[in-house]
């Protein structure tokens, strides 16, 4: 029906205008959004985040993506508070970030995500009293120590995933916000996995995927709850990023085009804090797969992910062995 009704609107005059009109048209917006997507990535200046207030409160701070935030915020001008479980990595970061930048506050606080984490939240909301704290940046986490199938996964593990990565970073939100709506100002961010929002499943660690599915989701609906108040939440989605994490469950080692360093990741994250997006991919070359990932079946994709996790699964068995 639409064949035949297209075949006869090149032969009218007016309908080859139509046509002619339609693809303009299509190829303006595709150009129009590439366009838009080389200048969110390459050209767009960050956001001056001291307007957010002069703090920033970083979880998960002495490794990772973690630590190149409370590095590259310190040299953006703003004072930190960093918290993480362990208090000798802590007090190095600190000491290398004061070395680096004198002019910077920095507190640390001692937190066990994996403990008792609402009474340690508690102590922390009682620490941190009275700062303007502008800035959070939730990026604890934790994953598997392995590809497990979901009745293999032992209960103390996927109840220190939801731990850390659901109660978390639910408390520590629950404890900064009331103060940037008090201010009327503030921004937040949550860091994200593609686990959960690029790929439609992530078999062999489903409670990791199901996890991160919640903080994408409480980051996008509290993203509008709170945008009227003037704090922009944002959950931000990273693929694989030379971490520790990272390397631990799927042999990512050197950064490359694809992977990049932490360092890289997070210079490229910093642009994005701010604007107008509730959900982002930040680093260049994740979004191209994101967008290569949208244009294939999910069977496929869901095929690939589960061939990933299995032969996971053989070379841990291969080195116990």
């Amino acid at each position: 029906m639409f064949s035949s009704t297209l075949d006869y609107l090149k032969t009218q005059p007016l309908g080859i205008i139509l046509i002619s009109c339609l693809g303009f048209l299509s190829l303006f917006k595709n150009s129009t959004s590439l366009l838009t997507w080389l200048y969110n990535i390459f050209l767009r200046p960050a956001k001056d985040l001291r307007s957010y207030g002069a703090w920033a409160l970083i979880t998960g701070s002495t490794d990772g993506i973690g630590k190149a935030f409370a590095f590259k915020l310190a040299g953006m001008g703003l004072n930190l508070v960093l918290v993480s479980r362990n208090s000798t990595k802590l007090k190095r970061v600190s000491s290398e970030i004061r070395n680096e930048y004198p002019d910077i506050d920095v507190k640390i606080f001692e937190l066990d995500f994996s403990g008792d984490v609402v009474a340690g939240v508690s102590r922390m909301k009682e620490a941190v009293k009275g700062l303007d704290i502008g800035v959070l940046i939730n990026n604890v986490g934790v994953t598997y120590p392995e590809a497990m199938y979901f009745d293999e996964v032992d209960e103390k593990i996927w109840m220190n995933l939801v731990r850390v990565n659901v109660i978390g970073t639910t408390f520590v939100t629950g404890a900064v916000v009331p103060g940037m709506v008090a201010r009327g100002r503030g921004a937040v961010v949550n860091i994200g996995s593609g686990a959960s929002a690029i790929v439609p499943s992530h078999p062999l660690y489903a409670i990791y995927a199901a996890t991160k599915g919640y903080i994408d989701q409480l980051s996008r609906s509290l993203y509008v709850e709170y945008k009227h108040y003037g704090i922009d939440v944002q959950c931000q989605v990273p693929l694989y990023v030379s971490t520790k994490m990272a390397s631990q469950v799927a042999a990512v080692g050197k950064s490359s085009v694809f992977v990049p360093s932490a360092d890289k990741y997070v210079e490229s994250a910093i642009r994005f804090i701010g604007h107008d997006q509730a959900r982002c991919t930040p680093y260049w070359t994740h979004s191209i797969q994101w967008f290569f990932a949208s244009l294939l079946p999910d069977s496929l994709l869901n095929a690939w992910r589960l061939s990933i996790g299995l032969k996971r699964i053989k070379n841990t068995i291969n080195i116990h062995h």
